[in-house]
């Protein structure tokens, strides 16, 4: 008994926050619940980031869900990256029955069926607003890196985007880069090499590769107009609820590249364009990146140095980002040192690798008198976790084995007539799935070169001036393109619309909001 008051004692003072917090579940001593003794989470360090694992079955999905809830219920907007489908049910109320009756008793919270705000957005042919960015937007440095290049390659990235830039190219998708690069790599090398210096024919082949490679994984989709403005996944609706967006992903698990450059190119977009908030009440974003070692199994050694840096710095814009994988030894330990919250269910040990692997995941936990945690690890129930937080003054607070709360939403998928039933409301679907095919660097220049070379063949029955007349050097067909007051008029044009931020000392990512207010698309 005495044992038992002290740890009540010890995790209400742990967990007895003064600020906005949400009841994860309840506390469990000696495989029993404790009745009245609520684990919380506080919604001031909600953008510390965290990490929710387990075996497959043991409930991860339904914490996800959980914690979604929660932070909707308090006005905090979240992402979800929805690998496996499962996700859909957050949209419509849930359905109790005594299970869930009896475990919200014994947690001491009332349960109530409730319906979310959701948006429904895709990279693929999912339904759904469509996701894009152009690349442009992307920036030569984070390009070079999802293609994966060398330094000497990436050098050649640059100069095609800055060559592009010079000359009111815009890189709006794949076949605009393909295009300028084969062009430079033939009619227009002695050009480039006159201005830029030596341009390989061989260095641009094998991006070219690359390119081709990427796109093979489905990236055309992804790059091109209309650009997606990251401020849309920061709504309220008109209830004061967060809206939950969700990114149904469920047909490119086996296209880990396009889901990486998708996750990168939006936490750059995102850290260049949200301003800095400090240290808020809550979060202005929550980010739960599902089946996490996707993002990392296809990563560079220089893309992690990228991530790492953003999930560092991102924080201090007011988002948090939670990854959700089996084993915490899915995340690089560089990453994990900075997840300040983590749900931990069960893990399984078929193997001496899996119990080694046991063995690391409860070190990354803090040190308890209650619980030999690498034991109870393998033993925790379906629905029961470990739970760490920090306190709103960023330390860890006390492991408590938990019982979590069940979801209030649809624990099961959404029908298609339900989701089109969504969609057809959706703002953002009637925003972003328009068909748009602007004039780019592709049309340009193929439409140029065919109208000097047209004036090329017409000129040549003219006879050549002879020696000593004071004849002139023929202009090349890329100085024809360049001088024509056609080009330079259509180059006035774009150059308005054309803008491609930096991220700070990163060098990547652009603000694709900052451009769309000045060129009025929407």
């Amino acid at each position: 008994m005495a044992n038992k008051e002290a740890f009540i004692a010890e995790l209400e003072k742990g967990y007895g926050f003064s600020g906005p917090s949400f009841v994860i579940g309840g506390a469990i001593l000696d495989g029993e619940s404790v009745p009245g003794l609520q684990i919380k989470v506080p919604l001031r360090t909600m953008n510390r980031h965290g990490l929710i694992a387990g075996a497959t079955g043991t409930g991860k999905t339904k914490t996800l869900q959980v914690i979604a809830e929660q932070l909707a219920a308090n006005g905090v907007p979240t992402l979800l990256m929805d690998i496996k489908g499962d996700l859909s049910g957050v949209a419509m109320p849930g359905t109790d029955n005594p299970k869930i009756v009896d475990r919200a008793a014994k947690i001491g919270i009332t349960w109530r069926p409730t319906t979310n705000s959701v948006e429904f957005l895709t990279l693929s042919g999912e339904k759904g607003a469509r996701l894009r960015a152009t690349v442009s937007e992307f920036g030569p440095v984070l390009f070079s890196r999802i293609l994966g290049l060398n330094d000497t390659q990436g050098g050649v990235v640059a100069v095609v985007f800055k060559y592009c830039d010079d000359r009111n190219l815009p890189l709006l998708d794949l076949k605009d880069f393909k295009k300028v690069l084969q062009f430079l790599g033939n009619e227009g090398k002695a050009e480039i090499e006159a201005e830029y210096g030596q341009f390989s024919a061989a260095t641009a082949a094998t991006i070219l590769r690359k390119v081709v490679e990427l796109e093979q994984q489905g990236a055309e989709l992804f790059f091109g107009e209309i650009s997606f403005d990251v401020q849309d996944l920061c709504r309220i609706d008109e209830n004061g609820r967060g809206i939950i967006s969700i990114v149904r992903l469920t047909d490119i698990q086996d296209r880990p590249k396009l889901f990486s450059t998708f996750m990168l190119q939006m936490l750059a977009e995102i850290y260049a364009s949200f301003p800095e908030e400090g240290d808020v009440e809550q979060p202005k974003l929550c980010i739960f990146i599902d089946e996490a070692h996707l993002v990392f199994q296809e990563a560079t050694p220089a893309l992690m140095q990228q991530l790492e840096a953003i999930i560092k710095l991102i924080r201090s814009k007011g988002v948090g980002i939670f990854f959700i994988t089996q084993n915490p030894v899915d995340i690089p330990d560089s990453i994990l040192a900075q997840l300040g919250l983590k749900v931990q269910h069960a893990l399984r040990a078929f193997t001496a690798k899996d119990r080694k692997a046991i063995k690391l995941a409860a070190e990354n936990y803090p040190i308890t008198p209650w619980y030999k945690t690498e034991d109870v690890l393998t033993h925790l129930g379906i629905g029961e976790a470990f739970v760490s937080a920090l306190n709103e003054k960023g330390i860890p607070t006390p492991l408590a084995h938990t019982l979590v709360r069940a979801p209030e939403t649809r624990m099961d998928v959404l029908t298609p007539s339900e989701i089109d039933q969504i969609l057809s409301r959706s703002h953002l679907a009637r925003k972003y799935n328009q068909e748009v095919d602007r004039d780019s660097a592709y049309e340009i220049l193929n439409e140029k070169i065919q109208e000097a070379q047209e004036r090329a063949a017409q000129e040549a029955p003219a006879a050549k001036p002879a020696a000593g007349t004071g004849a002139r050097r023929e202009k090349s067909t890329l100085e024809k393109v360049i001088t024509s007051p056609t080009t330079r008029q259509i180059g006035n044009t774009i150059a308005r619309e054309l803008t491609r931020g930096l991220l700070g000392v990163l060098g990547i990512g652009g603000s694709s909001s900052s451009r769309r207010k000045k060129t009025g698309w929407f």
